[in-house]
Protein backbone atom coordinates (compact mmCIF):
# COMPACT_ATOMS: atom_id res chain seq x y z
CA UNK A 1 0.00 0.00 0.00
CA UNK A 2 1.47 3.32 -1.11
CA UNK A 3 1.36 6.52 0.87
CA UNK A 4 -1.51 8.67 -0.42
CA UNK A 5 -0.88 12.04 -2.00
CA UNK A 6 -4.23 13.21 -0.59
CA UNK A 7 -6.94 12.06 1.79
CA UNK A 8 -10.53 13.08 1.07
CA UNK A 9 -13.07 13.33 3.88
CA UNK A 10 -16.83 13.19 4.05
CA UNK A 11 -18.14 16.12 6.11
CA UNK A 12 -21.12 15.33 8.38
CA UNK A 13 -20.32 12.40 10.66
CA UNK A 14 -16.71 12.09 9.52
CA UNK A 15 -14.80 15.37 9.65
CA UNK A 16 -17.40 17.33 11.61
CA UNK A 17 -19.78 16.41 14.39
CA UNK A 18 -22.75 18.40 13.12
CA UNK A 19 -25.39 16.39 14.97
CA UNK A 20 -25.70 18.88 17.87
CA UNK A 21 -26.93 21.53 15.42
CA UNK A 22 -29.48 19.14 13.96
CA UNK A 23 -30.63 18.05 17.41
CA UNK A 24 -31.42 21.69 18.15
CA UNK A 25 -33.11 22.14 14.76
CA UNK A 26 -35.33 19.06 15.02
CA UNK A 27 -36.43 19.60 18.59
CA UNK A 28 -37.03 23.33 18.17
CA UNK A 29 -39.33 22.55 15.23
CA UNK A 30 -41.11 19.86 17.22
CA UNK A 31 -41.56 22.32 20.07
CA UNK A 32 -43.08 24.81 17.62
CA UNK A 33 -45.61 22.13 16.65
CA UNK A 34 -46.32 21.03 20.24
CA UNK A 35 -44.59 17.69 19.73
CA UNK A 36 -42.40 16.02 22.37
CA UNK A 37 -38.62 16.10 21.84
CA UNK A 38 -36.81 13.22 20.18
CA UNK A 39 -33.73 11.64 21.71
CA UNK A 40 -30.33 12.90 20.67
CA UNK A 41 -29.37 9.44 19.45
CA UNK A 42 -32.42 9.08 17.20
CA UNK A 43 -31.56 12.36 15.49
CA UNK A 44 -27.82 11.68 15.32
CA UNK A 45 -28.37 8.44 13.42
CA UNK A 46 -30.19 10.26 10.61
CA UNK A 47 -27.79 13.17 10.08
CA UNK A 48 -25.75 11.42 7.38
CA UNK A 49 -28.98 10.63 5.49
CA UNK A 50 -29.68 14.28 4.77
CA UNK A 51 -32.47 16.80 5.12
CA UNK A 52 -35.32 14.68 3.78
CA UNK A 53 -34.60 11.86 6.23
CA UNK A 54 -34.42 14.35 9.09
CA UNK A 55 -37.71 15.96 8.05
CA UNK A 56 -39.38 12.55 7.91
CA UNK A 57 -38.05 11.82 11.39
CA UNK A 58 -39.09 15.22 12.76
CA UNK A 59 -42.71 14.99 11.63
CA UNK A 60 -43.06 11.19 11.35
CA UNK A 61 -43.95 11.25 7.66
CA UNK A 62 -42.92 8.94 4.84
CA UNK A 63 -40.47 10.17 2.21
CA UNK A 64 -43.18 9.89 -0.48
CA UNK A 65 -45.69 11.93 1.53
CA UNK A 66 -46.67 15.10 -0.42
CA UNK A 67 -45.66 17.17 2.62
CA UNK A 68 -42.19 15.64 2.94
CA UNK A 69 -40.35 18.05 0.64
CA UNK A 70 -42.04 21.22 1.98
CA UNK A 71 -41.20 20.01 5.50
CA UNK A 72 -37.62 19.40 4.40
CA UNK A 73 -37.39 23.03 3.31
CA UNK A 74 -38.81 24.18 6.62
CA UNK A 75 -36.15 22.13 8.40
CA UNK A 76 -33.38 23.53 6.21
CA UNK A 77 -34.56 27.09 6.80
CA UNK A 78 -34.23 26.52 10.54
CA UNK A 79 -30.86 24.86 10.02
CA UNK A 80 -29.63 27.92 8.15
CA UNK A 81 -30.47 29.98 11.25
CA UNK A 82 -28.69 27.65 13.69
CA UNK A 83 -25.84 26.21 11.61
CA UNK A 84 -22.49 26.05 13.32
CA UNK A 85 -23.71 27.03 16.77
CA UNK A 86 -22.78 23.68 18.31
CA UNK A 87 -21.07 21.78 15.48
CA UNK A 88 -17.36 21.05 15.84
CA UNK A 89 -14.60 18.90 14.42
CA UNK A 90 -14.55 15.40 15.82
CA UNK A 91 -11.88 15.28 18.54
CA UNK A 92 -8.53 14.36 17.05
CA UNK A 93 -8.82 16.23 13.77
CA UNK A 94 -7.23 19.31 15.30
CA UNK A 95 -3.96 17.35 15.42
CA UNK A 96 -4.57 14.97 12.51
CA UNK A 97 -4.91 17.62 9.81
CA UNK A 98 -1.64 19.42 10.69
CA UNK A 99 0.07 16.02 10.91
CA UNK A 100 -1.04 15.20 7.37
CA UNK A 101 0.21 18.54 6.13
CA UNK A 102 3.57 17.95 7.82
CA UNK A 103 3.85 14.73 5.82
CA UNK A 104 2.95 16.67 2.65
CA UNK A 105 -0.36 14.82 2.35
CA UNK A 106 -3.07 17.11 1.05
CA UNK A 107 -6.68 16.82 2.19
CA UNK A 108 -10.05 17.80 0.79
CA UNK A 109 -13.76 17.52 1.55
CA UNK A 110 -16.29 15.61 -0.56
CA UNK A 111 -19.83 15.89 0.76
CA UNK A 112 -23.47 15.44 -0.19
CA UNK A 113 -24.23 18.53 1.91
CA UNK A 114 -25.53 21.34 -0.34
CA UNK A 115 -23.06 24.13 -1.09
CA UNK A 116 -25.08 26.78 0.75
CA UNK A 117 -24.83 24.97 4.09
CA UNK A 118 -21.28 23.73 3.54
CA UNK A 119 -20.02 27.26 2.89
CA UNK A 120 -21.85 28.56 5.96
CA UNK A 121 -20.58 25.77 8.21
CA UNK A 122 -16.87 25.52 7.44
CA UNK A 123 -15.73 28.97 8.64
CA UNK A 124 -17.88 28.60 11.76
CA UNK A 125 -15.96 25.46 12.75
CA UNK A 126 -12.63 27.03 11.68
CA UNK A 127 -12.06 24.73 8.72
CA UNK A 128 -10.21 26.16 5.74
CA UNK A 129 -9.86 23.78 2.81
CA UNK A 130 -8.76 24.52 -0.75
CA UNK A 131 -10.85 21.78 -2.39
CA UNK A 132 -14.46 21.24 -1.30
CA UNK A 133 -16.80 19.32 -3.61
CA UNK A 134 -20.57 19.51 -3.05
CA UNK A 135 -23.39 17.78 -4.95
CA UNK A 136 -24.06 20.86 -7.09
CA UNK A 137 -20.55 20.51 -8.53
CA UNK A 138 -21.18 17.17 -10.24
CA UNK A 139 -23.86 15.36 -12.22
CA UNK A 140 -24.31 12.48 -9.77
CA UNK A 141 -23.89 12.65 -5.99
CA UNK A 142 -22.48 9.88 -3.80
CA UNK A 143 -22.62 6.87 -3.98
CA UNK A 144 -21.65 7.70 -7.56
CA UNK A 145 -17.91 8.42 -7.84
CA UNK A 146 -18.29 11.77 -9.63
CA UNK A 147 -17.57 14.02 -6.64
CA UNK A 148 -14.54 12.01 -5.52
CA UNK A 149 -13.11 12.04 -9.03
CA UNK A 150 -13.65 15.80 -9.29
CA UNK A 151 -11.82 16.34 -6.00
CA UNK A 152 -8.87 14.29 -7.26
CA UNK A 153 -8.88 16.25 -10.52
CA UNK A 154 -9.01 19.58 -8.67
CA UNK A 155 -6.02 18.46 -6.60
CA UNK A 156 -4.15 17.53 -9.78
CA UNK A 157 -4.03 13.87 -8.76
CA UNK A 158 -5.24 10.52 -10.02
CA UNK A 159 -7.89 8.63 -8.08
CA UNK A 160 -5.33 5.96 -7.18
CA UNK A 161 -3.29 8.58 -5.31
CA UNK A 162 -6.21 9.38 -2.98
CA UNK A 163 -7.91 7.75 -0.01
CA UNK A 164 -11.51 8.47 0.96
CA UNK A 165 -12.88 8.43 4.52
CA UNK A 166 -16.60 8.30 5.32
CA UNK A 167 -19.15 7.07 7.84
CA UNK A 168 -21.80 5.59 5.53
CA UNK A 169 -21.95 2.73 3.05
CA UNK A 170 -22.51 5.26 0.26
CA UNK A 171 -19.05 6.67 1.01
CA UNK A 172 -17.44 3.25 0.70
CA UNK A 173 -19.33 2.52 -2.51
CA UNK A 174 -18.26 5.86 -3.96
CA UNK A 175 -14.61 5.25 -3.09
CA UNK A 176 -14.72 1.77 -4.58
CA UNK A 177 -16.31 3.07 -7.79
CA UNK A 178 -13.69 5.82 -8.01
CA UNK A 179 -10.80 3.41 -7.53
CA UNK A 180 -9.73 4.95 -4.21
CA UNK A 181 -8.80 3.19 -0.98
CA UNK A 182 -11.96 3.24 1.15
CA UNK A 183 -11.82 3.89 4.89
CA UNK A 184 -14.88 3.55 7.12
CA UNK A 185 -15.05 5.97 10.06
CA UNK A 186 -16.86 3.94 12.70
CA UNK A 187 -16.88 6.91 15.09
CA UNK A 188 -19.46 8.57 12.83
CA UNK A 189 -23.23 8.37 12.57
CA UNK A 190 -23.91 4.64 12.32
CA UNK A 191 -27.58 3.68 12.36
CA UNK A 192 -28.90 0.99 14.70
CA UNK A 193 -28.80 -2.35 12.91
CA UNK A 194 -26.20 -1.19 10.39
CA UNK A 195 -23.01 -3.25 10.53
CA UNK A 196 -20.04 -1.37 9.04
CA UNK A 197 -18.26 -4.70 8.55
CA UNK A 198 -20.83 -5.45 5.84
CA UNK A 199 -19.70 -2.40 3.87
CA UNK A 200 -16.47 -4.20 2.96
CA UNK A 201 -14.32 -1.10 3.29
CA UNK A 202 -10.60 -1.50 2.70
CA UNK A 203 -9.81 -0.17 6.17
CA UNK A 204 -11.68 0.83 9.34
CA UNK A 205 -10.82 3.51 11.90
CA UNK A 206 -12.45 4.01 15.31
CA UNK A 207 -10.87 7.44 15.87
CA UNK A 208 -9.52 10.15 13.55
CA UNK A 209 -5.99 9.65 14.93
CA UNK A 210 -6.08 6.00 13.85
CA UNK A 211 -5.75 7.22 10.27
CA UNK A 212 -2.10 8.02 10.93
CA UNK A 213 -1.38 4.39 11.80
CA UNK A 214 -2.53 3.37 8.32
CA UNK A 215 0.11 5.47 6.60
CA UNK A 216 3.10 3.49 5.32
CA UNK A 217 6.43 4.33 6.92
Amino acid sequence: MQKPAAILFDLDGTLADTAPDFIDVVNSLRQDDDLPPLTDDAIRQQVSNGGLALACLTWNVASDDPQAWPLRQRLLDRYEQLIGQRARLFPGFETLLPALEQQQIRWAIVTNKPRLYTDLLLPRISVHCDVVVCPEDVEHRKPAPDALLKAAHDLGLSAEQCWYVGDHIRDIEAARAAGMLSIAATFGYIEDGDDPASWQADRYIATPQALLSLLPE
